[in-house]
């Protein structure tokens, strides 16, 4: 039975899964977006998000440092850490969770297993601006007044096409 064990083993030990893990996140990290297996994106996405929430927490400089040292236990590359702190952090800071997004992209030719898209939210330009558009309030308008002025401005031309001809 498998009672109570939600994390998927990948079908590797525990330093193969740790290593593989460790560099997919330094990949999304890095180039923000990678196209994987649908089952690592789906536990990439349990590793990465709670190291993304670190970031944010930044109080002190004790504080901060200390979420840096956790996190570089976790990817073991200065270059992603310093990526993550520096460019991503500021981006998702206002965000509440749900940093990454996935996106099946269907059958792998070779072997028929799920390929799957994992992105950063933020990064992304084509989602990010309709959602930056959706997140202003919406103008308000008045619909009775403006079927009055068209059919305002259609009574007056009608007057003035009615006089043209009279003239």
């Amino acid at each position: 039975m498998n009672h109570g064990n939600k994390k998927n083993n990948l079908s590797r030990t525990a330093s193969h899964r740790k290593a593989l893990l460790m560099n997919l996140g330094c990949q999304l990290i890095t180039y923000k977006r990678i196209t994987t297996t649908l089952a690592k994106a789906k536990a990439l996405r349990t590793y990465i998000e709670p190291l993304i929430t670190k970031t944010k927490h930044t109080d002190t400089k004790e504080v901060i440092m200390h979420n840096h040292r956790i996190v570089f236990s976790y990817l073991n590359d200065k270059a992603a850490v310093k990526e993550l702190f520096t460019v991503v952090a500021p981006k998702v800071a206002g965000r509440p969770g749900g940093y990454t997004r996935i996106i099946k992209l269907g059958a792998r030719v070779g072997d028929n297993a799920e390929i799957a898209m994992i992105e950063l939210v933020d990064f992304n330009e084509i989602y990010g601006k309709s959602v930056a558009t959706a997140a202003e309030p919406a103008k308000k308008t008045r619909r009775a007044g403006g079927k009055k002025k068209a059919t305002d401005t259609a009574a007056e031309t009608d007057t003035v096409t009615e006089e043209t001809p009279e003239a």
